[in-house]
């Protein structure tokens, strides 16, 4: 996986809550068994229409709008656990998913494949999704390693939680095979004193 410390960009809002695995990535589109081109797929449904032209009132379809950080509706990823939604979403090119409440397996899907679920409180999501409506050039700042979400342009600046284990990974691009790996040298160690005992 990619490293991931620190990002700044715009961001995409999707305002819609409830969003369910099967409208992040439609279960037609589920036969690969690899990560890649799944981000063509993302929102079929909502981004083309039934002739595959793309359905022009749609957020990702609207050239304002771009960025690496999704700004989506509270219960963002509820449904089936699919893996492919965390794909999806990290193949179109998002790094972050800021929402005021994800699904348990959706979230830990997006953390194990290298993007990260963002959870804010329902009033700072309100004003995030209508500063980017109104104002598409607006900044998110997202600081990993301080666990730090800003937006500088209406003062926002709030702390945010990420599982300890998790963070490591995203910060140093590991899976859960590459940080066991970079625990080599202390498995080693463990291994030579435990046979002496």
């Amino acid at each position: 996986m990619d490293k991931f410390t620190f990002l700044r960009t715009t961001g995409v809002p999707l305002a819609v809550e409830d969003i369910d695995t099967d409208q992040i990535i439609p279960a037609r589109f589920l036969k690969a068994t690899t990560r890649e081109g799944f981000g063509d797929n993302l929102f079929r449904d909502w981004r083309f229409n039934s002739d595959n032209t793309l359905k022009q009132d749609f957020v990702l379809n609207n050239s304002k709008y771009s960025g690496k950080v999704l700004v989506a509706g509270r219960n963002f990823g509820c449904g089936s656990s699919r893996e492919h939604a965390a794909w999806a979403i990290h193949d179109y090119g998002f790094k972050v998913v800021i929402s005021s409440f994800f699904a348990d397996i959706f979230k830990n899907n997006a953390l194990n494949n290298g993007l990260l679920p963002l959870i804010v409180e329902e009033d700072v999501l309100q004003q995030i999704l209508q500063q980017i409506q109104s104002q598409p050039e607006t900044e998110l700042i997202v600081d990993l390693e301080k666990q730090v979400l800003e937006v500088p342009s209406i003062g926002i600046n709030v702390s945010f939680d990420i599982n300890p284990y998790k963070k490591t990974c995203l910060i140093n691009g590991y899976d859960d095979i590459d940080y066991l790996l970079s625990l080599k040298e202390e498995i080693s160690q463990f291994e030579i004193k435990r046979a002496t005992l």
